[in-house]
């Protein structure tokens, strides 16, 4: 368990070494931040485009990036295209491409190892295809929901596959949660398939532990809490937050946020405590105070409001709170008191219908990168006073961009249902 303990935060270990990776979801510690980068904020179809990869068919995961390669899935063969009507056909791909011109390295195929949620209602709306893989830098590993998790080694091969469950929520939605690396351990949030966070070993893919409970619709991606020499694995699931010891799955904590329906954005860590947004039908935000033993419910809201996001995860800067939400807000929430600094609303629906955004924002140095599905990338000042610097669209691509964007280096990876984009200074 120590050693388990010691590498909690192996991406961040990973990020410290080489600053250029994004190896998991909202990038190398869950916070979307980059603190230094002189990628371009501005780009269109003719410029700053360094690279565009056609992608074999749609998907919602976000790139990531180790070293000279990146990393995306999709998928093919049912509900991509006018007449895929044959759940068999459902195959998830996972690519690899060249950082440096986008070209396919490798692609692996993944046929569907079991009967998905069929093409309908929500899941429309993300598709199969909408978990973000995660690399400690020597195998990458994705989930595939109910065709279970896997890990490629970084040639391609195939290492291990472990079903996670086969099960599916009321709503019939699919599942959206990527997993994370923690120590020795791949954890999953199978609330969908299984109503459970599992820990898998990561050369082997065994099943290590698995944590079952009232997940709930519960879509939102783990993170990590160390305090006291001590690190939990949290997760914010409807009604209540929970804190898990990562070796075993164990309950350490809980605390009840009231948070009702579903919880999609992952929490937002801030030292010892956390902010979590989401909710159904009505949408709020709470901070909570991490960390504890038993039931800490009684003294753990600090605040909560009714301002708040349904899938975007918002970004944490000097005490303040930012995202543009589902509606097409773009809010600022004091992160002390949970007050409304700013809502201002910058989009009326989307393109196509649906809600404008999926993508969370990303924040380079003090700019705010929030990518909509269908009306191109906003850029926002990070600060509490609204600023609208631009919007960046890539008109020659229709399809929905759900994906939150990717940072490395000098440059940024966008992802649309039809291709990864390389922005850069040409």
């Amino acid at each position: 368990m120590k050693s388990l303990l010691a590498l909690a935060f192996a991406s961040a270990t990973l990020h410290a070494a080489a600053p250029a990776d994004w190896p998991r979801f909202l990038g190398p510690t869950g916070a979307a931040i980059v603190t230094e980068s002189k990628a371009p904020l501005t780009w269109s179809d003719s410029e700053n485009v360094v690279w565009k990869a056609e992608m074999p068919g749609p998907g919602s995961s976000s790139p990531i990036i180790f070293g000279d390669k990146v990393f995306v899935t999709c998928w093919t063969g049912y509900g991509d295209k006018e007449g895929s009507n044959d759940m068999s056909k459902l195959t998830r791909h996972l690519l690899c491409l060249s950082k440096a011109d986008g070209k396919v390295i490798w692609e692996a195929k993944v046929p569907s190892a079991a009967e998905e949620d069929p093409w309908r209602g929500y899941i429309t709306e993300h598709g199969y295809a909408t978990q973000t893989p995660v690399t400690d830098g020597e195998r990458v590993y994705v989930f595939f929901g109910k065709s279970g998790a896997l890990a490629f080694d970084m040639s391609g091969k195939q290492l291990w596959q472990t079903s996670c469950g086969t099960s599916s929520g009321r709503t019939r939605w699919g599942s959206a949660a990527s997993p994370m690396v923690v120590g020795d351990l791949v954890i999953v949030n199978a609330s969908d398939e299984s109503q459970a966070i599992i820990g898998l070993d990561k050369k082997t893919g065994k099943i290590v532990w698995k944590a079952e409970g009232e997940f709930g619709m519960a879509y939102g991606t783990p993170n990590v809490y160390t305090h006291d020499g001590v690190t939990d694995l949290v997760i914010a699931v409807p009604q209540e937050l929970w804190g898990l010891n990562p070796a075993t799955g164990k309950l350490r904590w809980y605390a009840q946020h009231g948070l009702t329906g579903n919880v999609s954005p992952s929490l937002v860590p801030d030292g010892d405590k956390a902010y979590i947004f989401g909710g159904f039908p009505s949408t709020r935000s709470v901070a909570i105070k991490l960390g504890g033993k038993g039931d800490t419910s009684s003294n753990a809201v600090l605040w909560d409001s009714n301002t708040s996001s349904y899938v975007p995860t918002p970004i944490l800067k000097d005490g303040h709170l930012y995202v543009i939400n589902d509606q097409g807000f773009a809010t600022c929430i004091d992160a002390k008191t949970g007050k409304d600094v700013y809502r201002e609303r910058v989009l009326q629906g989307a393109r196509g219908g649906g809600k404008p955004f999926y993508a969370s924002p990303v924040l380079i140095g003090d700019k705010l990168i929030c990518v909509s599905r269908r009306n191109g990338a906003y850029i926002l000042a990070a600060k509490p006073q609204f600023e609208m610097i631009r919007t960046n669209v890539l008109s020659l691509d229709t399809t929905q961009f759900n994906a939150t964007p990717a940072v490395s280096g000098d440059q940024l990876f966008l992802r649309s249902e039809k291709a990864v984009y390389c922005i850069g200074t040409k």
